[in-house]
């Protein structure tokens, strides 16, 4: 939540994601999309970078990856390209999630790598700091 907390302080949509490998965090990212003009510059992609950069490796077997929300189709394609080995994430994503609300891209069996998930992890956490923060969004605007 901190890390999304972080996103949040810089006027981002407030997801942050950590990169576990043997139980110790090997990345970590926080939502940079607005402020890095970068539309690829998710909290899921910027702890698989960080991971990356850490392990001198862009294959990231064994590690786990937990989300603030459920992810995007781009940040899973990106997982399975690392190799991931699991992915555990808090809200759901009704608009573009797409683990369970739209695509269920990990139940796909034509990857040549498969990705473990749980989802709804500090579900109530999550949901309410984005909740909020879209609602200020809306005053603002």
């Amino acid at each position: 939540m901190v890390l999304a907390q972080r996103a949040e302080s810089s006027d981002e949509v407030p997801v942050g994601a950590v990169l576990v490998v043997d139980e110790a965090i090997v990345g970590e990212g926080w939502n940079r999309s607005i402020g890095a003009c970068d539309p690829t510059a998710h909290a899921e992609i910027q702890a698989l970078r960080s991971a990356a950069r850490a392990c001198n490796n862009y294959r990231l077997p064994g590690s786990t990856l937990y989300v603030t929300l459920e992810p995007c189709a781009m940040c899973l394609g990106a997982m399975i390209h690392a190799r991931v080995g699991r992915l555990v994430f808090a809200a759901y994503e009704p608009r573009a999630g797409a683990v369970v609300s739209h695509l269920q891209l990990l139940e796909k069996s034509h990857f040549n790598h498969h990705v473990e998930w749980l989802g709804g992890v500090m579900e109530a956490e999550s949901s309410a700091l984005l909740k909020a923060f879209f609602r200020r969004r809306r005053r603002k605007s």
